[in-house]
């Protein structure tokens, strides 16, 4: 679930307002993005019926690479969002889907396995501690019958918000420790950016979900630009 607003910038527009003002950066984003909307077709298959909830859709609907799946999904009309903020912007952009309003950290307000599929893109890594984390993956889990999740993976050379290069390779707290002296401080705070490993990814699930974490996006074995867990 995205955080709310700063209080320079509109809804989620910070998450473009750093590495996503470099044109590169932003089409590399969109092409990972794309490439990872063409495997949640093929590993899930999801059809006509199939109901998906996309939980942390972003608000910011002007951004290309944002919310690919609400651009690229034929079946719009089984598709509910839910975000924090109003979602007027997003069902005139990508007619036909629904959308619900969702509280940071909060329960979702939806029942136990009440959608086929519970879709999550680069919002995990902005929930906060690895216990939100955990939390909001076992809700996706609970409100749904198959998961699949998308994070940035922590080994690519390019941090993905502020578009430096290995910086997020150091121990977490050096890594926050140097943003904080830069005009990046805002990824230096937990609550806003939580970088993810596989192995920290996989243990987030419930243990009872068989969970398959694939390697996708840009780059090359485990140095791809993204984690995806599928369960």
């Amino acid at each position: 679930m995205e955080p709310p607003a700063t209080a320079t910038l509109p809804a989620d527009r910070i998450y473009y307002a750093h590495a996503g003002r470099i044109g590169f950066i932003r089409r590399l984003s969109l092409a990972a993005r794309t490439q990872t909307f063409r495997l949640f077709m093929d590993a899930l298959a999801p059809g006509a019926t199939t109901t998906v909830l996309d939980v942390g859709v972003s608000l910011d609907v002007e951004s290309l690479e944002a919310n690919v799946l609400e651009q690229c999904y034929p079946h719009r009309e089984r598709l509910v969002c839910a975000g924090i903020g109003d979602g007027s912007a997003v069902q005139r952009a990508y007619p036909g889907v629904g959308f619900v309003e969702i509280a940071p950290h909060a329960r979702l307000p939806f029942a136990d396995g009440q959608f086929d599929v519970a879709y999550s893109n680069a919002v995990v890594e902005h929930t906060g501690s690895r216990a939100d984390q955990q939390a909001f993956v076992h809700e996706l889990c609970r409100v749904a019958k198959r998961v699949f999740v998308v994070v940035p993976n922590r080994l690519f050379p390019v941090e993905h918000h502020t578009g430096l290069p290995l910086v997020h390779y150091l121990p977490l707290r050096a890594f926050r420790g140097l943003l904080r002296r830069t005009r990046f401080a805002h990824w230096a705070e937990e609550k806003n950016l939580n970088p993810i490993l596989a192995g920290e990814l996989r243990r987030m699930f419930p243990p009872n979900r068989n969970v398959e974490i694939r390697q996708a996006g840009l780059g090359i074995m485990a140095f791809r630009s993204n984690l995806v867990a599928i369960c």
